[in-house]
């Protein structure tokens, strides 16, 4: 047995050898050791393979967080399948679209989650299906039987980016660069055998599946899998659960600030890992002070990254891991560049670009939008950012969202983060709109503290603060801010209120 694993077979046999009595996973009645799950998973993985499943297949699931979940995830591996997770906010034709692109030969399809009929929203009445959890016992059942070598360098997963530009793409990686990859997060984070990780993030995402399922079977740490995220059921899981790793976007921590902690016992919380939004300083504080983490880190990464490209380390200060999101992780590469491809000295915005062994394989079946995203080598993220002369990344924008006011660039999450340091501002998310002397102009959509802000006042607070160009012309009051699954603000549904 390699002492680092390449695959996720590999992986989860080397957790079944060393942690064997430990506890694997727990939701609800389902409690599994290490030497259990693996166990379970090898049926089911022989059971694909007596349905004809074969290495480089594609097999999908659709379904919430959960014990049944994982198992459909580690058999899959375990048959040299190709996983394909499907988002379970989709409606029945966009999975059908997915299904469809992906080529995918069977389907794991959850039953009764939040009232849905999954399965009765597709057309695709040609696709084998394995519901979620009826089937399992049949596959469980199945006599263990051999499986395939797994390739390291064949396809581990196709992740479909979140489509919130665009009509989603289907991203490639290889077992070797996925293991690998958390393999470095995990150590980075400092996950640990006797851990507790209550997985908040959706598994379909890549912060729920690899940076959760998969760190898991890397470091022997026991997954909690919390299906939807309530911050009142997160509150009342920590203490029966003994949770001491909870990662999750800045969303959630606001959540559970927001919620009455009343006679809730946070003293089990050991580590937290953040990004995917703006990270304002006073929250990394109130996150070690008021829920009590020893470790609050963020990072940084995407899906055509394998989902990291830098992370804060162990040690580093409040305004380090609040303003950045960290170095690039070991043999990884980052610049910052302009448009022409040229490097910016440090604290100049440009784009940022990525080159090492976590960059994609490709999009699926679309040649072009790969040679565009992948320039010799360089992976072009489409992320704006700025490099400081530690190589720590501040990502300052996407170019997408990026607008101009009078010719001059406008970086909305420059301005939200700003904008989040007024104290009757609870969240912000910044949108340009059209305006006929400047050609665009900002629009803060803001969730208030408690009443709403005087909107004269906060632009006033704001020209104090930044440049006139930066500065919103305008403030909405919103209840909440539009979010997708991976909990990042829907910018696209954002500009269609505006």
């Amino acid at each position: 047995m390699p002492a680092h694993p390449v695959t996720v077979p590999q992986a989860l046999a080397r957790a079944a050898a060393t942690w064997p009595t430990r506890s694997a996973l727990e939701d609800g009645e389902a409690r599994l050791t290490w030497a259990e799950l693996a166990r379970q998973a090898h049926a089911v993985a022989s059971s694909l393979v007596d349905r004809g499943i074969r290495p480089g297949d594609r097999v999908a699931i659709w379904a919430p967080n959960s014990w049944a979940w994982v198992l459909a995830a580690l058999g899959s591996h375990l048959a040299g399948a190709t996983l394909v997770p499907l988002n379970t906010r989709y409606k029945g034709a966009e999975a059908t679209d997915i299904l469809d692109r992906s080529g995918a030969r069977l389907l794991f399809v959850a039953e009764g989650f939040l009232g849905l009929d999954l399965a009765g929203m597709l057309d695709r009445p040609d696709l084998p299906m394995l519901r979620l959890p009826a089937d399992l016992p049949a596959l469980l059942a199945t006599p263990p039987g051999p499986l395939p070598e797994v390739d390291p360098e064949q396809p581990s997963d196709v992740l479909f980016t979140s489509g919130t530009t665009g009509r989603p793409k289907g991203v490639l990686t290889s077992q070797r660069q996925t293991v690998t990859t958390f393999t470095t997060w995990a150590e980075t984070v400092g996950l640990r055998a006797d851990d507790r990780y209550l997985v908040v993030a959706p598994f379909f995402h890549a912060f729920g599946y690899k940076a959760g399922l998969l760190a898991c079977v890397l470091t022997g740490a026991t997954m909690l899998p919390q299906p939807v995220f309530d911050a009142g059921q997160v509150l009342a899981r920590l203490q029966p659960d003994r949770v001491s790793v909870l990662p999750g976007p800045p969303a959630l921590y606001e959540s559970l600030l927001l919620a009455d902690r009343t006679g809730v016992d946070l003293s089990g919380l050991r580590l937290a890992v953040t990004g995917a939004a703006v990270v304002p300083e006073v929250l990394v504080r109130r996150m070690r002070e008021e829920l009590g983490f020893e470790t609050v880190l963020t990072a940084y990464g995407l899906t055509e990254a394998c989902g990291v490209v830098t992370m804060c380390r162990q040690g580093d200060d409040d305004a380090t891991i609040a303003s950045t999101s960290g170095r690039a992780i070991p043999d990884v590469e980052v610049r910052v560049v302009d448009a022409e491809g040229r490097s910016l000295p440090p604290g100049e915005p440009g784009e940022v670009v990525v080159r090492g062994y976590n960059v994609m394989l490709g999009y699926l079946d679309d040649p072009t939008a790969t040679a565009d995203a992948v320039r010799e080598g360089w992976l072009h993220t489409g992320d704006v950012g700025v490099l400081d002369a530690r190589g720590c990344l501040r990502i300052t924008d996407r170019l997408k969202d990026m607008f101009i006011v009078g010719g001059f660039n406008a970086y909305p999450a420059e301005i939200e983060l700003a904008l989040a340091g007024h104290p009757d501002v609870r969240e912000v998310a910044v949108v340009g709109v059209p305006d006929p002397r400047l050609g665009e102009v900002g629009l803060a959509f803001v969730v208030p503290q408690d009443g709403p802000p005087d909107e004269a006042a906060l632009i006033a607070w704001a020209r104090e603060r930044m440049a006139n160009f930066k500065v919103p012309r305008a403030v909405r009051v919103v209840d909440a801010l539009p979010r997708n699954a991976s909990g990042k603000v829907d910018k696209v549904a954002l500009r269609r209120l505006a």
